[in-house]
């Protein structure tokens, strides 16, 4: 268990960080079974993160918190010289941090390498720290877009913003603006062709990596182009002109509630150059896959943070004695930590599905095919689902530590502020739902669905019934949805996506006790059924739940 293990803290009496945190120190890996068996599931063995666990659990734990309570970025406008410069010093650690997490560990190397986006998204997960992953998610997200529709001139940025190169160079995505937020179609950003190149003129609100980005995905519309999102194109801005001038401004940067180790601002184009990327009329198409990149990073992110939260947590009943008895001893305690650990798995295995799809589809292109339509259609739900169990789990870690999780000495109060940005952050939960009416509506997404999870269900024998339960409520909703009318739909979408979620959630934990022959899953499967799908537990559940609350038994 993990309780038993003892901390090997360092003779250094600079290591102060293990005095605030019960979990720092622990391969936050190899104690996380779960991640590796969902892992297994999917790429038919364990990798190794063994290296990272440890950079996790201790480094990125002390620097991360550290420079959201103490050393937060800083917004450099001027030089010594009198130049603009308009660029974000960090904390030094951030900055070996990020580099190790990028050239080191190869964070976002192995979609390009033959390798698979499931492995960059568990490193992801380990990484979790929603800022600084959002640095790492950017800048792939730029690389992607990049590689698969940029020209030749575009794509020699793709080494750099991988790692495979150094210096690293950093991408951002900006696409925001004040007046429309999450509505794309009320951009009024301009694109005027000068030349060769194309000249940018507009303000974007929510800029994350100001400052650091070299170059940057921005939505713009090209000079006397339709209305609405679709006259929207998609061009790359390089930090510095063809004269070697700033090229954009950045106004300032924004006081955040979380995410405090990413730079986040206001950008002005003036003028900036530049590049299109891809066709003139498929931006917004580019855009919705370059979100597709960062939707599911939001989502592996999200069950990171809740499962960081769990580990404080369980670490903590296991060392706080009340009323004469660890906490871990209190059924109520237990019910508490069940409730997390079922909501946690639930939601990872689901993330995973999508990401697993996402991983066969990535390369098609417009117009694009059912594999496609389908990841889309799980991004959607997966990205809501994860969301809402980080802020759930979140919320349950601090009410168990009490009156010292509300304190921001300590990390567990931070990890519920990061979650809170999940459900916003790439989509508010309202937009994920429409987006999901939209590709079952117009692109029969769930029909592929249907498919997918019917030749699940043909593959579990031993834990049919539970399944089975999961997915007659898929196809109630689905039956329930198509005699709506399209404002009873809207109305419903959030319920909608939640029941398909928590059913798809079910049946894939069922297929993993089936399919790595481990009971534990099974277990989970119908607890979160119970709980998710059929409001309550069954007479038992109290001694369920003392069996899969410690996940080193997964």
């Amino acid at each position: 268990m993990v309780a038993d293990k003892e901390l090997k803290f360092s003779e250094n009496s600079l290591d102060i960080y293990g005095f605030l945190s019960n979990i720092y120190g622990i391969n936050v890996y190899d104690a996380d079974k779960p991640l590796q068996r969902v892992l297994q599931y999917f790429l038919g063995k364990i990798p190794s993160f063994h290296d990272l666990g440890v950079f996790a659990g201790r480094d990125l734990l002390e620097i991360t918190d550290y420079v959201d309570k103490v050393s937060r970025p800083r917004h450099i406008m001027w030089d010594i010289n009198g130049n603009r410069v308009d660029r974000v010093w960090l904390n030094p650690a951030e900055k070996w941090a990020i580099e190790r997490l990028v050239i080191d560990f190869g964070i976002n190397k192995p979609p390009y390498h033959g390798g698979s986006w499931h492995e960059h998204y568990a490193m992801g997960y380990l990484v979790s720290d929603p800022g600084l992953y959002c640095i790492i998610t950017i800048t792939i997200q730029t690389a992607y877009a990049l590689y698969k529709y940029g020209n030749d001139e575009l794509r020699k940025y793709v080494p750099r913003l991988i790692g495979d190169e150094t210096p690293i160079n950093f991408g951002a995505t900006w696409f925001t603006e004040i007046q429309g937020g999450s509505d794309l179609g009320a951009n009024t950003t301009t694109a005027k062709r000068d030349g060769d190149i194309w000249r940018l003129y507009g303000d974007k609100y929510f800029a994350s990596g100001v400052g650091l980005a070299d170059i940057a995905l921005t939505s713009a519309r090209p000079e006397g182009g339709k209305a609405g999102a679709k006259g929207l194109a998609l061009f790359a801005v390089p930090r510095l002109d063809s004269k070697g001038n700033l090229n954009f401004i950045v106004r300032r940067l924004k006081d955040k509630s979380g995410t405090n180790s990413v730079p986040t601002g206001e950008v002005e184009f003036r003028g900036s150059e530049a590049y299109l990327i891809g066709d003139l009329n498929n931006g917004i198409y580019y855009i919705m896959e370059d979100l597709m990149v960062s939707r599911l990073a939001n989502a592996v992110g999200s069950v990171g943070i809740a499962r960081k939260a769990y580990l404080e947590s369980y670490e903590y009943a296991n060392k706080r004695r009340a009323f004469g008895k660890f906490l871990i001893e209190h059924p109520l305690v237990i019910r508490d930590l069940m409730d997390m650990e079922i909501t946690i798995e639930g939601a990872t295995a689901l993330v995973f599905k999508a990401i697993n799809e996402f991983d066969k589809s990535w390369r098609n292109r417009p117009p694009y095919n059912e594999r496609y339509h389908y990841a889309r259609l799980l991004t959607h739900i997966a990205k809501n689902i994860a969301a809402d169990a980080a802020a759930y789990v979140t919320r349950l870690a601090m009410e168990l530590h009490g009156g010292i999780g509300f304190l921001s000495e300590y990390p567990i109060e931070r990890w519920h502020r990061e979650a809170l940005i999940t459900p916003i952050w790439e989509g508010t939960s309202n937009i994920q739902a429409l987006d999901m009416i939209e590709v079952i509506t117009k692109k029969n997404a769930h029909i592929t669905m249907l498919n997918d999870l019917e030749n699940t269900m043909a593959e579990i024998k031993t834990y049919h019934s539970i399944a089975e339960s999961a997915m007659s409520i898929v196809k109630n909703v689905l039956e329930t949805a198509f005699t709506l009318s399209p404002l009873e739909i809207e109305f419903r979408a959030k319920d909608i996506l939640s029941s398909l979620g928590y059913a798809i959630a079910a049946i894939t934990l069922a297929h993993i006790a089936e399919k790595l022959g481990i009971d534990r899953y099974a277990i989970i499967a119908e607890l979160y059924l119970e709980k998710y799908l059929q409001g309550s537990y069954k007479v038992g559940s109290y001694d369920l739940g003392k069996k899969i609350i410690d996940i080193e038994e997964g």
